[in-house]
């Protein structure tokens, strides 16, 4: 494999990645005897000269102001808040620590171009989702696929799983106390519309956003619109604040962080779940087939809401949906404390990185 040899990172040199939110991780204790985790997560390559992506957020911060925060640093800040809470120690971004150091694991969470910076002699943990398909994983990288890879999901992984011998699922965790249930008094509008709509929109306005909202607003409920990537996470938190009820319209999830930051908020979701072959234009129908069926919502149950797969289901589904909502008969942070703290994501990862670390000791 053709590699470039780089200098090593240290916590003082971490990319900044367009936020305020730091990458440098809080002090940790001694874990409890567990095992340093080695953490490496970078959104973007040097494209002009060595060093230049730590330099390039600063300025379009300067020019721009603060960007949103992407989903892969969502993942990476939350994995290492809940290490933070459970104790578990790590390093982020200490490349002259792991090439000293082969026999130890490298949890690879940001870009795959990392891959790229030098011969790697170290087991690998690859993921969340390095590549969003395995048929775009360059040959010169072919032999990575021995090392275990993380997905978000289930039906991720059905669809991975043929490339990726090695895969496990792993959730990240949310926020529970930052993403927090307001009073039912302090309510002021009845839906908010969250509008994840990403390829054809111009089709499903017509096909699904537009009745939708015709029937929201003939029902006499009030309406709120949020369209994915146009909103900072300050103004989501807002508008959940506000709304009693939250329709979600994805054409499938990974996960589903925002939709899961709802629930946590206390705000049930009637979501857009149709199923079937994972479309993604990029991949159907011509270079990837998968017909084991997608879902919106991997991670959902009764007590969060309930789904539909198209305009006709959304209308016969409504009323039944508003009347459990109006009468508080949802859990959805019931559904969120039991299976996605930042705590149980964090003791999830490293469970997972233990048992890559023992199957490369034996």
């Amino acid at each position: 494999m053709v590699v470039v040899e780089r200098m090593g990172a240290n916590p003082s040199s971490l990319p900044h990645g367009g936020t305020d939110a730091s990458l440098v991780p809080a002090s940790p204790g001694d874990g409890d005897g567990r095992t340093t985790l080695n953490l490496f997560f970078e959104e973007r390559d040097d494209r002009w000269f060595p060093g230049d992506r730590h330099v390039r957020p600063l300025v379009r911060r300067m020019l721009l102001g603060k960007s949103w925060i992407s989903g892969q640093r969502r993942v990476f800040l939350n994995l290492c808040a809940g290490l933070d809470r459970v104790g578990i120690p790590y390093r982020v971004n200490d490349y002259s620590y792991i090439r000293k150091h082969p026999e130890e694991l490298a949890c690879i969470l940001g870009r795959p171009f990392v891959l790229d910076w030098f011969a790697w002699k170290n087991p690998l943990l690859l993921g969340v989702v390095m590549y969003n398909h395995p048929v775009d994983v360059p040959e010169r990288l072919k032999e990575f696929h021995e090392n275990t890879i993380l997905v978000p999901c289930d039906w991720y992984a059905e669809m991975c799983r043929p490339y990726w011998p090695r895969i496990e699922v792993w959730p990240v965790g949310i926020e529970t106390d930052l993403w927090t249930p307001t009073p039912a008094a302090q309510k002021s509008v009845d839906v908010l519309l969250y509008d994840k709509v990403r390829w054809g929109h111009d089709r499903y306005d017509r096909e699904l956003i537009e009745p939708i909202r015709k029937h929201l607003e003939a029902s006499g409920r009030s309406v709120e619109v949020i369209r994915y990537g146009h909103y900072k996470e300050d103004d989501y938190k807002a508008a959940l604040a506000r709304c009693r009820s939250m329709v979600f319209l994805c054409e499938h999830e990974s996960q589903g962080i925002a939709c899961q930051q709802a629930l946590s908020s206390g705000v049930p979701v009637f979501a857009w779940d149709r199923g079937g072959p994972w479309q993604d234009p990029e991949y159907f129908p011509d270079r990837v087939r998968y017909e084991g069926g997608v879902s919106s919502v991997p991670y959902f149950d009764a007590r969060c809401g309930g789904t539909f797969v198209d305009a006709d289901g959304f209308i016969a589904g409504w009323s039944g949906f508003w009347s459990q909502a109006s009468a508080g008969s949802f859990a959805p942070r019931d559904y969120v404390i039991d299976h996605l703290t930042l705590e149980k994501g964090a003791l999830h990862y490293y469970d997972i990185a233990e048992a890559v670390m023992q199957r490369h000791a034996r």
